[in-house]
């Protein structure tokens, strides 16, 4: 090729661009956004609606139903679901992927500001949350206290939060367990009868004096003034003195009816810290940054802080993702160094010259590789660095091919420069043909839809950019570096290790190909059974689509029944913490009592407030994955059976966000027809082994207590229905009417109530009195009676449709497609009313999402690969030939897959497609040097014969090299990328075994066309 001869013969241009590639790829690996895991965008948001008091009837058809007919009127919706509870709707709603995330999320806003005038006046909140893959918090720090009261925790940690806020790089932080404070206005109605005046009127005179209205400008003397006017509040003391009636001289303040005073809100989240009282700080970063240089900037500022501390608090790191990293960068940088050195152990045949040369293009090809990536907008992550060491193996298949080919022109009497340009000039157009054909390998998985394509696609491009910068450095830098370093041999046949490895070839190969082409039948019928067994054992193998995370922490679920209090599932929260603080893995353990934890991973949201839920997030110390799958265990049946609690013990999955592995939808329009057919699938569930944390959220009813007014007698005594619902939530919750905001800038509800204790009891109702217009007040219980009714506890739409959701968890050692077979084959058996259906979600919707669009790419990378062998070998046959080693990587795959225990998973299948360019890559030599042999004239036969012992060192020299890249990946033992690496393991040995045999008898039978020199 030119571009060869120019290389070798302008050393010195050579040589800048040589040096130049290295400062590319150093200043990428210095300047790349770093991270655990890659960014990715998706259009999908959260509309959290907030109506105290509320039923989920009433939230479904004032708030939910309303929201959903408006949303559902924007294009590109994938799909809506709603979860509506007593007083809170949550809306997720998803678009098509692709679609702009920012310009949908501005049409959602729109939309929602247009209809909030028809939602119900007394919405507390409505708001939009923007679904991103930098909400995942890196930081969660704890400050303790057991003797610090909340405000001066508050205190103290909104100081921190102040400092962390000014590092640039961070997106936001946040401070989480402490009880909001409130100025509470306790209302004396004696007093408020006494002076015969109506709550409207406090409510209007203290929103009156919460106003602020700036008063405008005028210009003086040709100047412009702006005009204060008294604006809101500007201290408790004048909240307290505020008029509520003038009458003459005689003025009633606020503090004539009401005690004023600053109150903690009552508490609705509990958070401690390996069991000491406290609350966290959370911090997350802006998308494509450096988390290791954010730490740097984050790390000081957390040791002076810590300085100054009062003596009462301590500040506890209990999880800083920039660590994890580090450590893990760490292990890579490991690997790496290990893969090379087993590369280079690989290329001792070739001697130390060529060795040299392989290995210079190695640091060359990643150089160029990551300034590739760099430009096309990836980072370096977990991911793209197992692409990189991936690539580590197959990026010197090219350098290996031209070196052993200018070696043999060597061995054979040729000058080094001429060696150089016309060995590679040889073998260009199959290096070309190898490379084109792993690019178009990799297309399927480059191009992989929805969430799952997006989070896996940096190690494809990862393979992809350095394996096309290795063929730019084979073709250039290998030649002129082979010009310069590379000497005749003194002997005919090479080194001594080369020689021995010949001679293992001839003595071994040799026979078993003279066999396998007297007997070609016999051959190609050995494979296609070792093939069709190889199909058959995929079952036995099993489909799971991701793995648990390997990372050393994990999460423990406590929900207790329905209309449980917050201090009775704290109390079972203690229990478990006490538990949990006994075993030594165990480095830190976060609880939250009442609402999740922050989210710390990156398909983890955090669970909405419930008195009824806790969560905690333990992080161990570093253990392998097999002894914290033996600790989930052990925790497992140590919380299997406590009363009036469940508590699930729940591992990080990779992977989409999904219900559960197993998850089913019930779709209908009665909730008691739901209820019935969702303990039918429930039961089935509990019978089917391997499943474990079976949830049916409609299992258990819950019990209200229902007012029932008597109409009839409050419209006797002129009481309006909204005037005793508005002083029952003053009694029992308290009315919000205004805010009120310190000089800090910090705003603070003023609420209305009854003199109240902490937690409202039924004694709460026999204190409520109702004023008359003429400023009497009536008892309540003379209007109204109490009574228990039970009610559903959550309504669940999807696509606007009524549905319910029964899901399950897979116990450690069972396969979950397996159990989801046999779940799928009970509920074939079950009949279901006219109107209900179901429909399967979890892992099988999330590989339906993750494969289901794949037709498309599949035909391209199909026809692309039979476009480029014909462009090489002009002939249908010799293409054929190429192909026919596909299956032959299966056998080694499957019995890989068998012998280490792992299942066919998204992350195998991904191995499997790109296993297939690197066995044609290998064939394409074979085929390729064999058509050369007989256009020179050489007999079919004998062609066969040569190609097959002269390709096999190189082709054995690359396979080899690729498995020492692999290996270290295996090492780690990730259930993530190390099923990778046994997959491309297993089908290199058997490609290579096999393909040695069966590509030249494919050859025999079919004989292609060549033409002769």
């Amino acid at each position: 090729m030119r571009i060869t001869e120019f290389s070798v013969k302008n050393y010195q241009f050579t040589i800048v661009i040589f040096l130049m590639v290295l400062a590319l790829g150093l200043t990428s690996l210095l300047n790349m956004p770093r991270g655990e895991d890659p960014p990715f965008k998706v259009a999908r948001f959260t509309i959290i609606a907030v109506y105290p008091g509320t039923s989920p009837n009433d939230m479904e058809k004032l708030v939910a139903k309303p929201i959903e007919d408006k949303l559902h009127e924007l294009s590109d919706i994938k799909r809506i679901r709603s979860d509506i509870n007593d007083g809170l709707s949550v809306t997720d709603l998803e678009f098509d992927y692709k679609t702009n995330a920012d310009d949908k999320y501005n049409e959602v806003v729109r939309e929602l500001n247009s209809i909030r005038s028809a939602l119900p006046e007394a919405l507390l909140s409505l708001d939009v949350k923007k679904s991103a893959s930098s909400n995942v918090n890196t930081y969660q720090l704890a400050l303790t206290s057991e003797s610090a009261t909340y405000k001066q925790l508050w205190d103290v940690a909104d100081a921190l939060k102040t400092q962390l806020e000014k590092v640039e790089d961070l997106k936001k932080v946040e401070i989480h367990g402490y009880p909001q404070q409130q100025i509470r206005v306790s209302i004396d109605l004696e007093k408020m009868a006494q002076q015969r005046i109506p709550l409207n009127r406090i409510i209007a005179a203290v929103q009156a004096g919460a106003l602020n209205i700036p008063g405008g400008n005028i210009d003086a003397g040709g100047k412009r003034f702006n005009i204060k006017t008294n604006g809101d509040y500007a201290s408790l003391a004048e909240i307290s003195n505020t008029v509520i009636t003038a009458a003459g001289d005689k003025m009633v303040f606020l503090h004539d009816l009401a005690d004023v005073r600053m109150d903690d809100e009552e508490p609705s989240y509990i958070t401690r810290y390996n069991g000491k009282r406290g609350v966290f700080i959370s911090a997350n970063e802006k998308e494509r940054t450096n988390i290791l240089q954010i730490n740097k900037a984050v790390e000081p500022i957390i040791a002076d802080f810590k300085k100054n501390l009062p003596g009462s608090m301590q500040l506890e790191e209990g999880f800083v993702q920039a660590r994890d990293v580090e450590k893990r960068l760490s292990h890579f940088g490991r690997d790496f160094l290990i893969a090379i050195l087993l590369v280079a152990i690989t290329l001792i045949p070739l001697g130390w010259r060529a060795s040299s040369v392989v290995m210079i293009s190695i640091p060359l090809s990643i150089a160029i590789g990551l300034f590739l990536l760099q430009m096309l907008g990836f980072t370096i992550n977990q991911l793209s660095i197992v692409g990189m060491v991936v690539a580590l193996g197959l990026l010197v298949d090219d350098s290996i091919v031209v070196i052993e080919n200018i070696e043999r022109y060597l061995r054979q009497g040729a000058t080094p420069i001429r060696a150089a340009i016309d060995a590679t000039k040889q073998i260009s157009v199959a290096v070309l043909g190898c490379t084109a054909i792993l690019i178009v390998s990799f297309l399927p998985i480059l191009f992989l839809p929805e969430g799952a394509g997006d989070f896996i696609r940096s190690l494809p491009m990862a393979v992809v950019t350095t394996v096309l910068a290795s063929l730019f450095v084979s073709l250039t830098i290998v030649p002129f570096l082979s010009r310069l370093i590379l000497r005749s041999h003194a002997h005919a046949d090479g080194n001594i290790v080369l020689r021995k490895l010949q001679k293992a070839i001839n003595g071994s190969y040799r026979p078993l190909l003279h066999l396998a082409l007297g007997k070609p039948y016999w051959t190609l019928a050995f494979a296609a059974a070792l093939f069709m067994v190889s199909c058959l054992l995929f079952k036995v193998v099993g489909f799971g689509l991701f793995p648990r995370s390997e990372k050393p922490m994990f999460l423990i679920n406590i929900e207790t029944p329905l209309g449980t209090s917050l201090d009775k599932t704290d109390s079972v929260s203690r229990f478990v913490e006490r538990e949990l603080l006994l075993h030594q893995d165990i480095q830190t353990v976060f609880s939250n009592t009442g609402k999740g934890n922050p989210a710390v991973y990156y398909n983890q949201a955090q669970h909405n407030e419930a008195a009824n839920f806790a969560q905690f997030f333990i992080r161990l110390h570093p253990i392998e994955v097999p002894e914290m799958e033996r600790l989930v265990d052990t925790l497992r049946l140590r919380f299997d059976h406590y009363p009036d609690a469940k508590i699930e013990v729940k591992q990080f999955e990779q992977g989409p966000a999904q219900e559960a592995p197993i998850a089913i939808r019930l779709f209908g329009d009665n909730l008691d027809t739901l209820r019935n057919l969702s303990a039918r699938v429930e039961e089935l569930m509990h019978r089917t082994p391997g499943t474990i944390y079976v949830n049916n959220p409609l299992q258990t009813y819950k019990t209200d207590i229902h007012l029932l007014i008597n109409k009839d007698k409050a419209a006797l005594l002129g009481i309006a229905t909204s005037d005793i619902d508005r002083m029952v939530r003053m009694g029992i919750a308290g009315l919000n009417v205004a805010q009120y905001k310190d000089e800090k800038g910090d705003n603070y509800f003023i609420n209305l109530s009854l003199p109240r204790d902490q937690h409202q009891t039924l004694e709460a109702f026999n204190k409520i009195y109702i004023p008359t217009p003429g400023g009497a007040m009536v008892p309540l219980q003379q209007l109204a009676s109490l009574e228990f009714e039970t009610s559903v506890p959550q309504i669940k739409h999807y696509n606007k449709n009524r549905y319910a959701l029964v899901t399950s968890f897979v116990k450690n050692g069972y396969n979950t497609a397996v159990t989801t077979q046999q779940i799928e084959a009970g509920l074939q058996q079950l009949q279901f009313p006219s109107g209900y259906n179901y429909m399967m979600a979890g892992e099988v919707e999330s590989s339906q999402e993750s494969f289901g669009n794949l037709g498309t790419i599949i035909v391209i990378t199909v026809f692309a690969f039979l476009g480029i062998l014909l462009l090489e070998f002009k002939t249908f046959k010799s293409t054929l030939i190429v192909l026919s080693v596909i299956p032959l990587g299966i056998v080694g795959t499957v019995a890989i897959l068998l012998i280490t225990g792992n299942t066919l998973s998204f992350i195998s299948v991904i191995g499997i497609i790109a296993l297939a360019g690197i066995e044609v890559k290998n064939s394409i030599l074979l085929v390729d040097y064999t058509n050369q042999l007989r256009a020179g004239g050489m007999d079919l036969e004998a062609a066969i014969q040569e190609a097959g012992e002269t390709r096999f060192l190189p082709i054995i020299l690359t396979t080899l090299t690729a498995i020492g890249g692999l290996i270290p990946l295996v090492m780690e033992r990730s259930p993530l990328y190390s099923p990778l690496a046994w997959v491309l393991i297993g089908g290199l040995i058997s490609s290579t075994i096999l393909t040695r045999l069966v590509t030249p008898v494919m050859y025999k039978i079919l004989k292609p066309t060549v033409q002769h020199d």
